[in-house]
């Protein structure tokens, strides 16, 4: 497993940043950025595939329609709960009334 992912931004070489300008003399070029993947926090999360939110949103904008197809939801889904109201006081002794949802098992 590599240490490192590139951004999967297909525009990110394209943002005029002064880290990803590479080359040297007249042979400069803006390069696309490369994420280190030191921590779990940045592994397993969606900032291992872009740089940035700013990288994240714009290939969200360009893909949104082919990210939606790959598991798309024709109908709604529901899960099965319980709705429990209980009776209780606040710090000072007032009463109110507390609503819980209790989801059910589906076992």
């Amino acid at each position: 497993m590599s240490d490192y992912n590139w951004c999967h931004n297909p525009s990110c070489h394209t943002i005029e940043t002064q880290s990803r300008v590479r080359g040297t003399g007249n042979h400069k070029v803006l390069r696309t950025r490369k994420i280190a993947l030191r921590s779990d926090y940045i592994r397993d999360s969606i900032y291992a595939y872009f740089c940035n939110q700013n990288c994240l949103h714009q290939f969200l904008n360009k893909f949104a329609q082919e990210v939606a197809n790959l598991n798309p939801t024709p109908k709604p889904k529901e899960t099965p709960i319980k709705v429990k109201k209980e009776k209780d006081t606040n710090w000072r002794g007032d009463p109110y009334t507390r609503t819980r949802i209790i989801i059910e098992n589906s076992s």
